[in-house]
């Protein structure tokens, strides 16, 4: 059971992370299409960072409900990867 609080711990410090409004984020620049890169890029770096905390939080999740056996290790960071990089992708729409 610790493994699982953990792992629900570390899953809401994630929804909280990438929970910021768009209007909080950093705005882009609008010369000569400059904001539609910055944008883009700021897309690609929540993408990341929503993968990276998915895994690591899945991988927690996965052991706890898998009672340490590699196999839901490994399918929870799967999982978890997946989900967090789609929410970190759709927290910044261009």
């Amino acid at each position: 059971m610790r493994g699982l609080g953990a792992g629900l711990g570390v899953a809401a410090a994630m929804a909280v992370a990438l929970a910021t409004p768009v209007s909080a984020q950093p705005n882009g620049y609008w010369y000569h299409g400059h904001h539609y890169y910055r944008c883009r890029v700021n897309q690609h770096q929540h993408a990341v960072a929503g993968t990276v905390i998915g895994a690591v939080a899945g991988g927690l999740l996965g052991n706890a409900i898998g009672h340490g056996r590699a196999g839901g290790t490994i399918i929870g960071a799967g999982a978890g990867a997946v989900i967090g990089h789609q929410i970190g992708r759709s927290t910044h729409p261009c």
